[in-house]
C-alpha cells in the first residue's frame, strides 16, 4: 500500500501507462503536474499532506467540469466527453461527497452551537462556515456549503 495519496497517484500513472490506458495516464499526468507545480509555489519547494493534495484534486475536478460545459454549450461533444471522462479519472481519488441529509445535519449542528454563543440570523453565517469547513473539507464545495447555509440561517 502506498504511504500517501501523491504515492498512490504516481503508482497508478505506472500501471496506467504498463496497461496503455491513454485516457487515464493522460490524466494522472496532468494531476501529477499540477501537484508538483503546487509544491513548488512559494518561497521553498514542500511536500503536500494527503488534504492539500485532494485540494488540487478538487481544483482539477471543477476544471473538468467547467471545461466540459463549455465545450458543450459551443457545440463540441467529443472535447466535452473527453473532459467528463477525465473528470471521473480524477472523481476516484476524492472522497465520498457528503448527501445533503449529511450535510443538512451538519449544518444544523454548527448552527445550534452558534445560536448557543449568541450568534442568531446571518450574522451567525461566518461562525457556521468557519466551523464547518474543516468537517467538510474535500466532500462538499464551498458555494454547496454557504447555500446550506444561507437556506439553513434565513429559513
Amino acid at each position: 500500500m502506498s504511504d500517501t495519496l501523491k504515492d498512490s497517484l504516481q503508482a497508478d500513472l505506472t500501471t496506467a501507462m504498463k496497461a496503455r490506458d491513454e485516457l487515464r495516464s493522460a490524466t494522472l499526468r496532468m494531476v501529477l503536474t499540477a501537484v508538483r507545480g503546487e509544491e513548488v509555489a512559494g518561497k521553498s519547494a514542500r511536500t503536500l499532506s494527503d488534504e492539500e493534495v485532494v485540494a488540487v484534486l478538487q481544483r482539477e475536478a471543477k476544471k473538468r467540469r467547467e471545461a466540459a460545459e463549455a465545450y458543450e454549450g459551443a457545440g463540441r461533444t467529443e472535447q466535452a466527453e473527453r473532459e467528463r471522462a477525465e473528470l471521473g479519472v480524477v472523481e476516484t481519488y476524492l472522497p465520498t461527497p457528503l448527501t445533503d441529509d449529511e450535510l443538512a445535519a451538519l449544518v444544523d449542528e454548527a448552527v445550534l452551537v452558534a445560536t448557543s454563543e449568541g450568534l442568531t440570523g446571518m450574522g451567525a453565517m461566518g461562525a457556521v462556515m468557519s466551523s464547518l469547513k474543516g468537517k467538510v473539507a474535500g466532500r462538499a464545495d464551498g458555494k454547496r456549503l454557504s447555500g446550506a447555509v444561507r437556506a439553513r440561517l434565513q429559513g
